[in-house]
């Protein structure tokens, strides 16, 4: 699969996170059939253009942490309704996105 056609999927798979869920960038990759590939989902998000508006603050690592030096994500999520732990990270409990294709991506 091309960098650029990865990119594009990745970016469909985030724009379908709803508003108060989060998904990792290990989920992600799984999701976009390239389950080795976790940090380039991290990269194409960062290369991600303003004008297709995808929610990238949606997207925490495995333990639940957020994207270091991007201030503005901790509030995006509050006001979603995200809660967070004490220690700063997203509880992956209660907030991963849940919908049928996780359940059935995960199952492998």
């Amino acid at each position: 699969m091309k960098q650029k056609e990865f990119f594009t999927k990745i970016y469909q798979i985030v724009d379908d996170i709803p508003p108060g869920s989060v998904a990792t960038y290990g989920l992600i990759a799984i999701l976009s059939g390239q389950p080795q590939r976790s940090r380039m989902v991290g990269q194409a998000l960062h290369h991600a253009p303003d004008f297709l508006n995808i929610p990238c603050h949606r997207v925490v690592n495995c333990q639940g942490r957020l994207t270091p030096d991007w201030a503005d994500q901790r509030q995006l999520l509050a006001e979603e309704g995200i809660q967070f732990k004490r220690n700063g990270c997203v509880d992956l409990k209660v907030y991963l996105w849940k919908s049928l294709r996780n359940v059935t991506a995960l199952d492998y």
